[in-house]
């Protein structure tokens, strides 16, 4: 029997690009749909049936009520806000208990974390970070210093565990001198949601996925926030805490390279980015408005506004070699569609040197553009490529080109049904 492959579904910008609808249409393809890193701080919307739903830790393959779903060792979990989007989806008649497993290895965002994190960024004054405040950063940093707790540990010692890690923290609060917090229901209610964990099948996940492989069963590694965020290549200081790359599917699923197949790599038409950090291509004008407006950018966890700009080829040339991208998917394309002009950032250029290649700091760079001709034409009716406009066509090719990597799938509108796959 062949051995099945593990295909990677992953941000290659900043995040925010609709990886969960994607994934929703992937899913029927494969046997098992798996996250590998981040935690709820990671929104993925899906829209079917006039219905919208956000999921947080959930893998975005829990809609397909015949295929298993991970959550794999790299990820994080708040106990709490787990409970309360698997309920709303039960309350929706899914079931999770059936087909969700839950690695023991993935580690637990205590409720003082969360309180660490709003420490932390209250600390850094004017150089903050821009987090969510879920917690996610000071749960990695435990993970990495060796003393975190993870989903294992709910089934064994659990209480004494939870205790000392939890006056770990308050002592770092007391020595921060921020102690205005009071977690008291919070804790209450993250308790309750650790209980409510028993009840899943938690599991060695990395075994799982290996055997599901050896069996030719194939996987579909979900990604979370984008390759620019990534803890080692994206713009940091200004990034998340975990690996978002096809290499964190190695880490955090349990996989080896030679089991990876295809790289998706997902991106917008245009930019966005949320929270603070450089930002090339950032427009502050009535086009970045008028961007946001039309494309809804707004977080799905958190409301804010997302900064608009045109798309970045610098941070996705970047992307798709750090990723080893096989296949791009273009998303939110129809958000254009009524500019004249279309830009598209083939550089940055910082004190009078102009770079194509992304530099180690991009703070200070300013974006050197190329500019099309926009389509003019509303694409969110179109099913199929041949109806597509000549000037679509055009900045199709032009990406293709400039990017040297097939723009195999192309979002037209918010639903999972306009989602067009280009004949290869």
């Amino acid at each position: 029997m062949e051995k099945g492959k593990v295909d990677a579904l992953l941000g290659i910008v900043f995040g925010d690009e609709g990886k969960g609808k994607v994934v929703d249409v992937f899913t029927p393809k494969y046997d098992v749909v798996a996250r590998f890193a981040g935690g709820p701080n990671a929104g993925h919307t899906i829209i079917f049936d006039g219905k919208k739903f956000v999921l947080r830790s959930i893998p975005s393959g829990i809609f397909a009520t015949d295929k298993v779903n991970i959550i794999g060792n790299g990820c994080v979990l708040a106990p709490d806000l787990f409970m309360a989007e698997a309920k709303e989806l039960e309350a929706a008649g899914y079931d999770l208990k059936s087909r969700l497993h839950i690695s023991k290895r993935a580690h637990l965002i205590l409720p003082t974390h969360r309180v660490l994190d709003r420490a932390y960024e209250a600390a850094k004054g004017k150089a903050k970070v821009g987090t969510t405040g879920k917690g996610i950063g000071p749960t990695y940093s435990d993970k990495a210093a060796r003393i975190g707790l993870r989903v294992g540990d709910i089934l064994d010692g659990f209480d004494a565990k939870y205790a000392a890690l939890k006056a770990r923290h308050e002592q770092i609060l007391k020595d921060l001198h921020y102690t205005d917090y009071d977690i008291t229901e919070e804790e209450k209610t993250w308790l309750e949601g650790v209980e409510y964990m028993r009840g899943f099948q938690l599991t060695d996940t990395e075994i799982e996925i290996n055997r599901y492989l050896k069996e030719g069963k194939h996987v579909l590694a979900e990604g979370a926030q984008g390759t620019m965020l990534d803890i080692d290549h994206g713009t940091y200081p200004f990034v998340s805490s975990s690996s978002t790359t096809s290499g964190g599917v190695c880490t955090g699923l349990g996989i080896g390279p030679r089991d990876i197949g295809e790289v998706f790599g997902i991106f917008k038409a245009y930019s966005t980015r949320v929270g603070s950090g450089p930002f090339p291509v950032e427009l502050f004008d009535e086009t970045g408005d008028k961007i946001r407006e039309i494309g809804h950018e707004y977080g799905a966890v958190t409301g804010r506004n997302r900064r608009c700009g045109w798309v970045d080829l610098v941070a996705l040339k970047y992307a798709i070699m750090i990723n080893g991208v096989t296949q791009l998917v273009m998303m939110k394309s129809d958000v254009l569609d009524g500019f004249d002009t279309i830009k598209a950032c083939v550089a940055y250029k910082k004190d009078g040197v102009v770079m194509e290649d992304m530099p180690f700091e991009t703070e200070g760079c300013e974006a050197v553009y190329k500019e099309l001709p926009g389509w003019k034409e509303d694409l969110s009716h179109i099913t199929d490529e041949a109806q597509f406009p000549q000037a679509f066509k055009d900045y199709i090719r032009f990406l293709e080109t400039e990017l040297e990597t097939p723009i195999t799938i192309l979002s037209v509108g918010p639903d999972r049904a306009q989602t067009i796959i280009r004949k290869k």
